[in-house]
Formats: structure tokens, C-alpha cells, sequence
């Protein structure tokens, strides 16, 4: 993975690049001014050698990965300035002593090669069109530098034969450079600096190979030391690349897409595509090595072409292919997706089946899902469903469809008997219990199942039917406990026409201000003076009449509409609790207690929402309770919690409602920032009676008293239970004894003589 320059390295970076090439510029002008040969020698070698140590130098600054690309570099070009100092220490040699200044070269042009080979051994993705178009040019650079430079070369006698096969390997070296530079500029989408200058070192070098190529036609193996300006160029070139912050970007994997044949390519794919039929057309008399280099190069231009539309057509085929896929499948589990199982069962409904045999379709929810996503992150969440994916492929039996349809949702179809079908939820359930253990943690989830099945269609049944009435009954399953199944009951649809009913009709509720409070005070035991209320919604509906909470409250909650009831019914409480205050109803100790639901205390918006209030109606905070369920501890999120932290640091209290029905424990009560309990009334009730009810409450009061905590007692409806919980120790009583929940108006007429007694 290429990596970025650091942000401070930067300005240094860009300032040694520059610095680079404008001491590059300047030795070239000496070298090209210099009439003194030693001197020009001495420029060229420490030109060649310092932008070897400049390329060491840009690999520790930056750490490229990978990095021995550039090392490989770094070594050519020591290889190349041996080369030319022993190539000029020699030239006036005979034989093969003449072939010392190559015994540097030709390694040095392998170390080029490996070093570019690097760079693109380190891309992924389309490479093969890329590969083949450098090819094409490549052959066609081939045949001019084999037929004008390589073999004139190579024939050239009055030499020792290993002299002139190296004047003609050097031209067919060029053909390799051609090809990998070309594969290289076709392969990467990440043009910086870096890049242009080694293109720009690469174009010297090929340059000073073909000025060499064409002296080396009469025999000639040195010549101007002009010739070696190209070099010394591109030594200055590549320095300066290594030096500059993008060199990282050489060794990224960052491939340009298939390419077509864009005009830019044609301009170099065509010339190499004409260069057999232009060369066959200038060589006048041609010998047989020409010939058969002419046809081979012609035939190897054709097989490229063929390849090259073969891999067009084939990359079309798999890429519709992927396309019709992704399509079709969800993209993180790789199973069907909506529209591919829809077909899929539409399938199984069309096909006769044995008697007793039919569709059937499991609508899957995953339990506590949301937990794990929330609290492990969307990552965990990912592997948690790729997981449940692979079971349920798994212990399906053969044949069967499975699909995601949502985030944690998953359909399955099968056909099946009765006895089978529920065979196949019991091994889904049973699957999913076991703890999923995957390489980054260990969850345990259980699925919720509902089940669908044709037999119980009149007149045919349809797909998204089947999906439909599991749907239903799914909800069924999470209303019963969870980790069950259900089957749909037509029953069931019923229910949730009239679950949209209700939520259409408290939407209209509370635009037209069909809601209104009821209030049930709260006394201290010892004297029965109203110390608080109660606020309780209640729904005037216009035909249905009054509509209690436990009617409405679960589809508010299901709907998210709860979160504005909610609001309003702040409001309300607080703006009668103002006007009590101001009017002298009650004294400026009297406290108004205020229900949220879960659902509330997973809005982050609640703690401003209800010190906004508190602002507007000048209620102070202490007088205000706010009363959540004991599930909402036990199931709360790193979410529910802040929000529960943001109340009491509103200054308002917190006091648990119908205490001891859940999972009442210590440790909650420790950990949360309550300041009370409520006890259910389910435990007053056999107060004088029980003795088991009065050892809870015992219990209760003296937990509650060790953490400080308030306590009030629900339900208290006759004298008896008030004289056991005053005896027990708890002070603070509600219910029918007192009065029962009233609207205001009757709340003032019942308890104000009370209060200001």
C-alpha cells in the first residue's frame, strides 16, 4: 500500500525535487560546454552516481512500498556509469577487451528492467488489455529496431562475433524497454511528478540507445560524448522523481480500468500495427533473416489482435455476468437477493407437487441484532450476518431458496410438508443459538420466525403473498419471547390492519388535539397531603370514545410516534404543573412524574427537549420526576445510557416504574443514575395477606434505603396496605385510596382542599 508523504516533509520534498532538477540543468550545461573530456567524464559519473544515492535518499524519506523497485533503479544507474567510464577508458581496445564497459551495461539494463518490472508486479486488476496493447507496439518498435539497427549492426564483420551480437542486442533491449514503459503508463491511474519524470528518464534513455543504435550501423561502438547527454538527462530525471512525495504512488495499487481504444492509444498501436507493411515497402531487397523477421513480426501483430478481441468479447461476457450478479444477489452474503427469491418461489408455486406438499415461507429476524451493531461496530455487524448467511445455507434442506431482504432479514422457501416445514424452523432456531464464533469476536443471537405457507390461500397464492403473511407473523414470534416461530393466522392480518389504523389515527390524534392528561397524585403515607402527581395520557378518540395507553402506546412505540406523544405530553404536564404553581393549587414543593418510554430514552433529542420546557413554563428541574421501565436498564444502549446521564444532569429525577416485574437487580440500580423506585402494584396487592409480598417489599425498602433511593408504592388501595407499607418504612403511597386518575379541573376540586390544609 503506497503510503503519504508526512505533511511537514512536504515543503522540504518538493524543494529537494526542484533543487534537483535545476543542478541537473546546470551540469548539463557543463557537460555540454566542456571542452575538457575529463571533465565531461567527471560531471557525467557524479551526475550518474549522486542521482543513485538520490534515489536511496527519496526511499528513506518516504518508505515506498514496495521499496526495492527503486533500490533496483538506484543500482542501475552505479551499472551505467561504470559502464560508460569503462566504455571510454576502452574505446581505443581491439577485441574483446572492448566488451568491458558491457559487462557493467548489460547488467545495468537488467537492474532497469526488474526495477519497472517491480513497479507493476505491485498493480492489480485489468492488466491483460494493457499487457497486450504494449505488446502491439512493442512487436512493431521491435521490427524497426531489428531490422534498421539490430541486424545492420550484427552484420558488420572485420570484428570479433561476440562484438558485433552485442551492437545488435542493444536495439532489442530498446524493444523490452518499450514494452514494460508502455505497460506501465497503461496500467496506472496515479500520474504525479514521480511518474512523468521516470517516463521522461525512460524517453532519454531510449533516445541515447537509438543514437548509439544508428552509429553503431557503420561499426562504430563510441562516438560524441553528446551521445551520452540523453543519459546524463535521465540520470537527473529519475533523481528527482525518487525525491518528490509521489514516488509512492508508483508502487500503489491503483489500476486504471479496461481500456478502450482510445484515439491517444490508436497514436501509438498504429504505427506498430503499419510497422511490417512499411518496412516490407523500404527494405528494397530484403535477405531471408529479413524475411523471416517481417513474418514473424506479422504474425505475432496478428495473434495479438485476435487475443486482444477475444479478451474484449470474454471481458464483456464475464462483466454482464457480474452485472446480472450483483443484480440479482446481496452483495455481503452473496445469497439471492428480493427479486431474485421472488422468482425463485414463483417457480416452486408453478410446479406440481405431491399431495400434502407445499410452499412454505420463513421470514427471519435476527434477536438483539441491533446490540452487536451498535455496540461492536457496522464491521462486526457484517460478519454476524455473513455468518447466519452461511449457517442457514448450511441447514436448509436441498433445494431451498434463501434470500436477505433486509439488514438482518432473511426469507427461505421451501417445498414441504407440515411436519417438515417445522422440522426446517426447529433446525434454523436450533443453527442460530449456538454462539457464532468468528475470528474478531463471539455472539450470541437467536432468530425470531414467522411462517407462510400456500395451503392456507384460497385462489392461488403469490410470492410476495407468502412474504407478506411471514412478515405478519414474525412480529408474532418477537411479541411472544423471541428465538420461537409462529404461523400465520389469518387473524393475524387483522391485527395489523388495525395496528395502521391506530397509527393513522393517532397521527390525526395529535393534529387535531385529541389527547389530554389525567392526573393520579402521589401522598406521603404519614398524613395523606398530596405531595406530587401522575401524569397519564389518556385518547378522546371521537368515535371510539376514551382510549386507555395500553391500546395505543405499543403501536406509538412500534411507529416512532411515540417520540412526539412523548414531547407533547412534556408539555402538557409541565404547563399545568406551571399553572398550578402560579395559581397557589399547589405548593412550590409539589413534584409532576412524567412516563417515557424506551423508545424516548433512545432519542438523544429528550434531555433537550425537555430542558427547553422546563425553561418555557420556569418549572424548576427538582420538582419534576421522570419514570422509565426497569427493560430499558437491562437492554439499554451506550446511547439510552447517555441520555439517562443528560436528564440527571438536567437536575430532574429518575425514578424506576413497576420496580420488581423485570430483572430488578442491585447492580442496576448502582449503575444507572436513578434517584427512586416505584413498587408494582402486583406486590401491594397482597399486602396483609401475603407475607411473601410483604418480604419483597421489605427487601425493597431496605435496598432502596442502602442507595439512598427514594420509594413510593403503587396500587395502594385500601387502608391495610397503607398501614404494612408505612410500617415497612416506605413513605410515599399512590392509588385509588387517594383518588384515581382525573383531569385536571377534578384533580384541583380533589386534592387542593389537601394541599393547602
Amino acid at each position: 500500500m503506497s503510503q503519504a508523504a508526512p505533511t511537514s516533509m512536504a515543503p522540504t520534498a518538493f524543494k529537494l525535487s526542484g533543487l534537483c532538477l535545476a543542478l541537473g540543468a546546470a551540469a548539463a550545461g557543463v557537460y555540454v560546454a566542456a571542452s575538457d573530456t575529463m571533465l565531461a567524464a567527471a560531471v557525467f559519473v557524479l551526475v550518474g552516481l549522486g542521482s543513485g544515492v538520490a534515489i536511496l535518499y527519496g526511499m528513506r524519506l518516504y518508505r515506498p512500498v514496495p521499496a526495492w523497485p527503486w533500490a533496483c533503479l538506484s543500482a542501475a544507474c552505479g551499472a551505467f556509469v561504470g559502464g560508460a567510464v569503462l566504455r571510454g577508458w576502452v574505446q581505443d581496445s581491439a577485441g574483446t577487451s572492448s566488451l568491458l564497459g558491457d559487462s557493467f551495461t548489460i547488467p545495468g539494463y537488467v537492474l532497469m528492467f526488474l526495477g519497472l518490472g517491480g513497479f507493476l508486479a505491485s498493480r492489480t486488476g485489468a492488466r491483460k488489455h494493457a499487457l497486450i496493447d504494449g505488446l502491439l507496439v512493442a512487436v512493431g518498435a521491435g521490427l524497426v529496431f531489428t531490422l534498421l539497427l539490430a541486424v545492420p549492426a550484427a552484420s558488420i564483420g572485420g570484428r570479433p562475433p561476440v562484438v558485433s551480437a552485442l551492437a545488435g542486442i542493444y536495439p532489442m533491449l530498446d524493444s523490452v524497454l518499450v514494452l514494460l514503459v508502455l505497460n506501465l503508463a497503461f496500467s496506472t491511474a496515479r500520474r504525479g511528478p514521480a511518474y512523468y519524470l521516470l517516463m521522461c528518464c525512460m524517453a532519454l534513455m531510449l533516445t541515447g540507445d537509438v543514437a548509439y543504435a544508428v552509429i553503431g550501423t557503420t561499426g562504430e561502438l563510441t562516438g560524441s560524448p553528446l551521445l551520452d547527454l540523453p543519459f546524463l538527462l535521465g540520470f537527473c530525471a529519475v533523481a528527482a522523481g525518487a525525491l518528490h512525495p509521489s514516488m509512492v504512488d508508483l508502487g500503489g495499487r491503483a489500476d486504471l480500468p479496461v481500456q478502450a481504444w482510445s484515439v491517444p492509444r490508436l497514436l501509438l498501436i498504429a504505427p506498430a500495427l503499419a510497422a511490417p507493411f512499411v518496412l516490407a515497402v523500404l527494405i528494397r531487397q530484403p535477405s531471408l533473416v529479413d524475411r523471416a523477421v517481417l513474418a514473424t513480426g506479422g504474425l505475432l501483430v496478428v495473434a495479438l489482435l485476435l487475443i486482444r478481441a477475444v479478451s474484449a468479447v470474454q471481458g464483456y461476457v464475464a462483466a454482464q455476468h457480474q452485472y446480472e450478479y450483483q443484480a440479482t444477489h446481496d452483495p455481503l452474503t452473496g445469497l439471492a437477493n428480493r427479486a431474485l427469491w421472488f422468482a425463485q418461489v414463483r417457480s416452486m408455486l408453478a410446479q406440481p407437487a405431491p399431495p400434502g406438499v407445499h410452499v412454505w415461507v420463513f421470514f427471519l429476524d435476527l434477536d438483539g441484532f441491533k446490540l452487536v451493531n451498535d455496540s461492536r461496530g457496522h464491521g462486526a455487524g457484517d460478519e454476524v450476518i455473513s455468518e447466519v448467511a452461511r449457517r442457514l445455507s448450511a441447514c436448509v434442506p436441498p433445494g431451498a431458496a434463501i434470500a436477505r431482504v433486509g439488514g438482518d432479514e432473511f426469507a427461505l422457501a421451501c417445498q414441504a410438508r407440515h411436519d417438515e416445514a417445522i422440522e426446517v424452523a426447529e433446525e434454523v432456531l436450533r443453527t442460530l443459538r449456538q454462539t457464532l464464533r468468528m475470528p474478531t469476536l463471539n455472539v450470541a443471537i437467536s432468530a425470531s420466525i414467522g411462517i407462510a405457507t400456500s395451503a392456507n390461500m384460497a385462489g392461488g397464492a403469490t410470492a410476495e403473498d407468502l412474504l407478506r403473511d411471514a412478515d405478519t407473523a414474525m412480529y408474532q414470534a418477537k411479541a411472544a419471547g423471541r428465538d420461537t416461530w409462529v404461523i400465520f393466522d389469518p387473524v393475524m392480518r387483522e391485527r395489523v390492519r388495525e395496528r395502521i389504523e391506530t397509527d393513522l389515527a393517532l397521527r390525526e390524534a395529535l393534529e387535531t388535539h385529541q389527547f389530554e392528561l389525567a392526573f393520579q397524585p402521589i401522598v406521603r403515607l404519614s398524613t395523606g397531603r398530596p405531595v406530587g402527581a401522575e401524569a397519564l395520557i389518556r385518547w378522546l378518540h371521537p368515535e371510539r370514545g376514551m382510549v386507555l395507553p395500553t391500546s395505543f402506546i405499543p403501536v406509538a412505540e412500534e411507529s416512532g410516534l411515540i417520540i412526539d406523544i412523548g414531547r407533547w405530553v412534556i408539555h402538557a404536564a409541565l404547563r399545568q404543573l406551571a399553572q398550578w404553581r402560579e395559581a397557589g393549587t399547589v405548593d412550590h414543593g409539589f413534584s409532576m412524574s412524567i412516563n417515557v418510554s424506551a423508545r424516548q430514552l433512545h432519542d438523544p433529542r429528550l434531555p433537550a427537549d425537555l430542558g427547553a420546557a422546563l425553561a418555557q413554563y420556569r418549572v424548576p428541574p427538582s420538582v419534576v420526576t421522570v419514570e422509565l421501565t426497569e427493560s430499558v436498564m437491562i437492554d439499554a444502549t451506550s446511547g439510552a445510557d447517555q441520555v439517562m446521564n443528560n436528564l440527571r444532569e438536567l437536575g430532574v429525577q429518575l425514578v424506576v416504574d413497576d420496580f420488581g416485574t423485570g430483572f430488578s437487580a442491585l447492580g442496576y440500580l448502582r449503575k444507572y443514575p436513578v434517584t427512586g423506585v416505584k413498587i408494582d402494584r402486583s406486590f401491594v396487592a397482597g399486602l396483609g395477606s401475603n407475607t411473601e409480598d410483604e418480604a419483597i417489599v421489605r427487601a425493597v425498602v431496605a435496598m432502596s434505603t442502602a442507595l439512598h433511593l427514594g420509594v413510593v408504592a403503587e396500587g395502594v388501595h385500601d387502608e391495610r396496605q397503607r398501614d404494612v407499607l408505612e410500617a415497612l418504612g416506605v413513605r410515599y403511597g399512590q392509588g385509588w385510596l387517594w383518588g384515581r386518575p382525573a383531569t385536571a379541573d377534578a384533580f384541583e376540586t380533589m386534592v387542593a382542599p389537601t394541599i393547602t390544609a
